[in-house]
């Protein structure tokens, strides 16, 4: 495949970030192990954000100190690389990690395929794990054929976070629901060149980067990558139509240096004063609105804008499975357990506040006191995108299977990563829009047609 200069850099820049609780770790990962002392030592991906960060902080005090046979080393790579790691490793039935971290698009084929473990009766047999407790929407979306095939760590859906002082200043107000539209023409009244961009949106290459925002975009443009037939519609009006918007306002009024853009960096952006607005994940808001974020409180929420529908946001989870490989199960499942627990979450409340704790996971969460103070600027918003997303139709039209900001078919890690070279390529004005849809279609139909959905 043809990747812009910005993918191929990735591949090659996308080297492991790799950090460990153990000081003897090396950095790549590596098997799990029992000491002679009978110290079990667990391999867990995880990928690169402030709450994985967290997380990896907590655990020698938070879960090791009362596990003493059990240490836990953590892997930590870009959101692109460990993908890929993973799925190489769980599709050879490697071994090399025991907990890895997914989300919602790996569950079904994976879970047909052998490489996770079935994780409902483990679930169950902790009373104070509390199955129950777990938010519905993402509960199913971890789920295949009615079995839980991995635990949320975090949840979210997507929202517009914009810096309240830079509004004030500007004579503008953020509407209570904003469309596309009305976002673009307060983007021009807020971007500065050279100081304050107007939004901030991803242009990284990604199935799960770019494509995730801009795939939100199509929805609700009243566009879609395949009809039910897998007829691909990337040159659709609707889809052309969401494509030169996106590409359009953010290299009119976006970040500089878009086309390398993800989380991280939008999010870097923000807190900095950067810029004015961010569409993105409702799980920014437990970072940049809470302390020792230098514009907490100065941040206001709204819905994922929309065109033609209701509502737009997108769904995921930042879960824990445990591949099947794994020759320590049994410590592998303890660690998910507290991870992904009501306890793991009042720990890190206690540690670094009520706002800061993984959002989107349990309704015990959005019912305490406590967080309703703390979160109270984002986490009703947060829970009502969450339970607003219609995973089966997002957009206007229905669509052969589920999936808001991604494809859900396995062969879409492929081919969503091409189409995503190409948003990349003209967002950074290496292409036109309409060649980056030319090209697009072509790639995604046969795609398709290759993998037997197309006859």
């Amino acid at each position: 495949m043809r990747l812009s200069h910005t993918a191929g850099r990735q591949l090659i820049v996308g080297a492991v970030a790799c950090t460990t609780l153990l000081t003897m770790a090396a950095c790549g990962g590596g098997s799990s192990s029992t000491s002679s002392s009978g110290v079990t030592t667990i391999t867990v991906a995880v990928t690169a954000n402030p709450l994985m960060t967290t997380i990896e902080k907590l655990t020698p005090a938070g879960f090791e100190a009362s596990h003493p046979k059990i240490k836990v080393h953590f892997v930590t790579y870009d959101e692109n690389t460990e993908r890929a790691n993973v799925e190489k490793d769980v599709a050879a039935h490697g071994g090399q990690y025991d907990v890895v971290m997914i989300g919602p698009n790996d569950i079904a084929s994976w879970a047909k395929n052998g490489w996770i473990d079935d994780l409902t009766s483990d679930a169950a047999s902790d009373a104070s794990y509390d199955v129950k407790d777990l938010l519905p929407p993402i509960k199913d979306a971890l789920s295949a054929n009615g079995k839980l095939y991995a635990v949320p760590f975090y949840g979210e859906s997507s929202f517009m976070m914009y810096n309240k002082p830079m509004f004030a200043a500007a004579g503008v107000t953020m509407p209570a629901n904003p469309t596309w539209d009305q976002i673009a023409a307060l983007a021009d009244k807020l971007n500065k060149p050279g100081k304050v961009a107007g939004i901030c949106l991803r242009g990284l290459t990604g199935w799960g980067d770019n494509l995730a925002s801009f795939n939100t975009v199509v929805n609700t443009f009243g566009g879609q990558w395949f009809d039910t037939n897998w007829n691909a519609k990337l040159n659709s009006p609707e889809f052309a139509k969401a494509a030169n918007f996106y590409v359009n306002l953010v290299r009119k009024d976006g970040e500089p240096g878009a086309g390398n853009s993800s989380f991280n960096e939008c999010l870097n952006s923000m807190q900095q004063g950067k810029s004015a607005m961010w569409y993105d994940a409702t799980v920014a808001a437990s970072t940049l609105d809470a302390k020792p974020s230098p514009v907490a409180g100065k941040l206001g929420f709204a819905p994922a804008p929309v065109d033609k529908t209701a509502s737009s946001g997108w769904l995921w989870s930042w879960a824990l499975a445990q591949e099947s490989a794994s020759k320590n199960k049994d410590a592998a499942w303890q660690f998910m357990d507290w991870a992904t627990s009501k306890k793991y979450i009042s720990y890190d409340a206690s540690k670094n506040g009520w706002a800061a704790v993984p959002p989107g996971t349990r309704t015990s969460t959005y019912e305490n006191p406590s967080y309703q103070a703390a979160a109270k600027d984002f986490a009703a918003l947060t829970l009502k995108q969450i339970n607003s997303v219609n995973v089966k139709q997002p957009g206007v039209d229905p669509q052969p299977v589920p999936g808001v900001q991604y494809v859900g078919i396995p062969e879409f890690e492929d081919f969503g990563q091409q189409v995503s070279a190409e948003l990349t390529a003209a967002i950074e004005g290496q292409e036109s829009v309409a060649t980056f849809l030319s090209k697009s279609q072509q790639i995604a139909q046969k795609a398709v047609q290759a993998a037997g959905y197309k006859k």
